[in-house]
């Protein structure tokens, strides 16, 4: 709304001042200069901002309140109904009717149950796991100092418009897309956005750069002040920001078929063959004299028993137990689903800063008089280095502008126990300014004064009258130095001059500042050489995701030379090194198929890594993209599996991504991927138990019923057996935890691997198997007595292979033994008690029987296990 034009008045000066109270930001006007080429003044009367931040707009400080979120119950059930979006849902829901219309109200409302078990427990995953990733987001609201009418207030970034003046200084983070108006020794660290490790210099003044990390008058959302302080207008908010417009320009990646997908497929496999059976016992019941309502019973009966009720949740149920194992390691999966996806994962694409490294810089290598040495070599020249690098980043006066470098040499200095020369006592200084590329520091020792100066090689040696060792500085002495940089530079290091000017007496007492006319004369000292260190695990989790068959891909904005030299310790020499621009020059189907070469792309865009991402996904691969930046968001969200990695993550980085780790530990990447693996292999055993089973079920009922005239088991019993084999025992094989000791144990597990021809294979061992033995037990107690008790002996050992094999394949799982016994214990009540058996049909069992069905389930359990064996003896003795 707005308010009636208000007005405030100035009489002191005669000036008077009106501004509407309007609660919108006025329209800007177009003009196709970009902000950061359009000098300070410029951007300002284009916004029609003052110095003071003034301007013809809302002068409320209030925060604009959150989007309101429905209550926690609607969310809730929201996340349900996503999850009875299975396309196995309406499948099971048309077999729980069948089952009600037959008469079948058990059967129906074990159907049913399944349905709604896999619904509620899958959107309680989803709805738990979105509240706590928004109350992490919710504890790093960014805040921000604005400038309003000549008061500076501080504000939820949020709050922020556009035209609105903002202060900064070292340690702030940027809270919109801003043009530089004033600045004052300002590098900002920029990674979060362009990849690069080393912070940025930024400046007022203009640029017509068009690579976004080379725009040194603009600030970015995300960023952070590294040292210094600046004053910067905001030019774009929310959705306007580089950021988020490069996240909203890669749109959503198309999710492939899965887990989900396969069993699906399976199910309608298994669907005609139940109805065949049951259509041909119906035949044989009719051919046989018995009454349609009896045999049309039994049909369906069977029919609707065959059909894995399990099925659908197995897959659900294994992403969740998974998810909870991972999310005790401190990574939250947002969507179950992606687990399944990463066990896919061939290329794991990663982002450099903050990723495969610290995020810091660190003092690693002086060269003073000579070749480079490291801090643990060091000689008398190179602790002179090192004090004198200490003192250039002296504080003269109480100030908030802390460098990142002179934290890394404080660091450095402490650790080798060296102090600044002669008890340096700091009284003036020359700050960092983007033309003059470097700083000075002018403080008392004793015996006189010292000058200490630290910058770009090129702006220190302009200063330098003599070498290190006091000889004239020579152009040959200059070519020396800059070799020697070069090479430092080549190892990916980032190296900084220091010298040093050294006068007898004090300083003089009027002295407040250092004039860019006291550097000449300064004697050069040495070369400083820094790295972003990489984390400690980084090798090891490319190693072992290299046995496991997953190829390791660095994206990053940083230099080619950084780049190439952290590639290297990472372990991956092996590929090419190509640059975003090279990426620019290939055409899509160019770069697709050289996507599968490369290492290293380096000087990377947020849109070129969203290229290349999709590029190898062209190329047929299942791509998991790791980062924790702004930049690396809109691949985040392309990827098959998106990882938001650390506690640097950005809110966008968290948004895009699957997966969430909110700590540093790399280490966690891998046990997402066993997970991930290992997942494929426990639905693979599940889904074999379950359908072979269930199989099995058909063709001991078939094949017996051919030879009696009449089904062995009647609706009761089959659901029984289902009851006690299906759900729970197979569930415990889904959720079983990985038992494997190294990702190479899991290089074969996959979609083919798993759910393709070694399920088919394993399926059809189980269901010959359960249906040889039970109908093995059956004869023979129809042999040695009645129907009714033959009946009893084929049921039990019916049961009892199915849950011999799935003890068999829980690879001594405590859950699924326990399982296993718990159906067992409930079985053997059911057959002995004289009226519950009669309820389902069967009679007790003595010795006789009980020896039977056992001894049968025996012969299956053990045949299962040695078969497999002997057919992959060859793939065991590889790993």
């Amino acid at each position: 709304r707005v308010v009636n034009l208000a007005t405030l008045g100035s009489m002191a000066n005669g000036v008077r001042v009106s501004y509407s109270l309007s609660k919108q930001p006025l329209p800007v006007p177009r003009d196709p200069t970009p902000w950061h080429a359009l000098p300070a003044d410029d951007v300002m009367d284009r916004l029609g901002t003052s110095a003071s931040g003034l301007r013809e707009r809302d002068l409320s400080l209030r925060a604009r309140p959150d989007p309101a979120r429905p209550s926690p119950l609607l969310e809730l059930g929201e996340a349900i109904a996503v999850e009875l979006d299975n396309p196995l849902t309406p499948l099971l829901a048309a077999g729980a009717g069948l089952s009600a219309v037959t008469g079948s109200l058990d059967d129906a409302g074990l159907v049913a149950s399944v349905v709604a078990l896999n619904a509620l427990v899958g959107g309680v995953q989803r709805f738990s796991t979105e509240r706590a990733l928004r109350k992490l987001e919710r504890g790093e609201r960014v805040m921000a100092t604005v400038v309003r009418a000549g008061v500076g207030r501080r504000v939820l970034a949020a709050a922020l418009v556009r035209g609105d003046l903002v202060q900064l200084e070292a340690g702030d983070v940027v809270p919109a897309d801003c043009r530089i108006v004033s600045a004052e020794g300002l590098e900002v660290d920029a990674s979060s956005l362009t990849g690069e490790s080393a912070p940025v210099v930024k400046s007022a003044q203009p640029t017509k750069a068009r690579h976004l990390a080379d725009r040194s008058s603009m600030l970015y959302e995300g960023t952070e002040i590294a040292s210094g302080r600046a004053t910067a207008v905001v030019v774009a908010t929310g959705e306007d920001t580089e950021g988020r417009r490069a996240l909203r320009a890669a749109g959503a990646a198309p999710r492939r078929g899965g887990v989900e997908a396969r069993l699906e497929k399976i199910t309608k496999l298994t669907a005609p063959i139940a109805g065949t059976a049951g259509l041909a016992l119906v035949g044989i019941g009719l051919l046989r004299g018995r009454s349609l309502e009896d045999v049309v019973s039994a049909g369906v009966s069977m029919a609707v028993a065959a059909v894995p009720e399990g099925l659908p949740l197995l897959a659900t149920a294994a992403q969740l137990a998974a998810a909870k194992r991972l999310g005790a390691l401190g990574a939250f999966v947002r969507d179950p689903r992606s687990l399944e996806r990463l066990g896919r994962v061939n290329v794991l694409a990663v982002d450099k800063t903050g990723t495969m490294t610290e995020g810091r810089q660190e003092l690693v290598a002086i060269a003073a008089g000579g070749d480079a040495r490291p801090l643990e070599g060091l000689d008398a020249d190179g602790r002179l280095a090192l004090a004198v690098g200490l003192a250039s980043g002296a504080q003269p006066r109480a100030s908030h502008a802390v460098d990142s470098l002179d934290v890394a040499v404080a660091s450095a200095a402490r650790r080798l126990a060296v102090a600044a020369p002669a008890r340096f006592r700091p009284v003036a200084e020359l700050s960092f300014d983007a033309n003059r590329r470097l700083s000075a520091v002018l403080g008392a020792v004793d015996g006189g004064s010292l000058l200490a100066l630290k910058g770009s090689v090129e702006a220190v040696l302009s200063t330098c009258a003599t070498t290190h060792g006091g000889a004239p500085m020579t152009d040959a002495a200059r070519d020396e130095v800059r070799a020697r940089e070069l090479e430092l530079a080549r190892a990916g290091l980032r190296v900084l001059a220091v010298a040093e000017r050294r006068s007898d007496g004090p300083i003089p007492l009027s002295t407040t500042a250092v004039t860019p006319d006291e550097l000449a004369g300064a004697r050069f000292v040495g070369l400083l050489a820094f790295r972003d260190p990489i984390r400690r695990e980084a090798p090891g989790l490319f190693r072992d995701l290299g046995r496991a068959g997953v190829n390791n891909v660095m994206i990053t904005g940083d230099q080619p030379e950084t780049a190439r030299a952290i590639a290297a310790e990472l372990g991956l020499g092996s590929g090419d090194v190509d640059t975003g621009a090279d990426l620019d020059a290939l055409g899509d189907d160019e770069l697709a198929a050289r996507a599968l070469a490369v290492a290293v792309v380096a000087r990377a865009t947020p849109s070129q890594k969203v290229r290349f991402v999709r590029a190898l996904q062209r190329a047929g691969r299942c791509v998991a993209m790791a980062g924790d930046g702004t930049n690396d968001a809109p691949a985040i969200r392309i990827a098959d599996v998106g990882l938001a990695l650390g506690t640097r993550a950005t809110a966008a980085a968290r948004a895009s991504a699957d997966i969430v780790l909110t700590d540093e530990r790399l280490g966690t990447v891998a046990r997402a991927v066993v997970e991930g693996r290992a997942l494929w292999e426990s639905v693979k055993d599940a889904v074999s138990i379950l359908i072979g089973g269930n199989l099995g079920e058909i063709g001991f009922t078939l094949g017996a019923g051919l030879l009696d005239g009449r089904p062995p088991l009647n609706a009761r019993q089959l659901l029984l057996v289902n009851l006690l084999t299906d759900v729970a025992p197979a569930m415990a094989i889904a959720v079983r935890p990985p038992d494997q000791g190294t990702l190479a144990r899991l290089a074969e597990v996959g979609p083919d691997a798993s759910l393709g021809r070694a399920l088919y294979k394993d399926i059809a061992l189980r269901s010959a198997l359960t249906a040889s033995s039970a109908g093995g037990a059956w004869f023979v107690g129809r042999l040695t007595g009645t129907a009714a008790r033959a009946r009893t002996i084929g049921m039990v050992a019916l049961v009892g292979s199915q849950l011999g094999q799935t003890v068999a394949a829980g690879h001594g799982s405590r859950p699924v033994l326990w399982t296993c016994l718990g159906s067992a214990a409930l079985l053997t009540g059911i057959v002995q008690l004289p009226g519950v058996s009669q309820f389902f049909g069967c009679t007790p069992l003595g010795p006789l029987g009980w020896a039977t069905a056992l001894g049968a389930s025996a012969f299956a359990t053990t045949v299962s296990v040695v078969v497999p064996r002997l057919g992959r003896a060859e793939w065991r003795e590889a790993f």
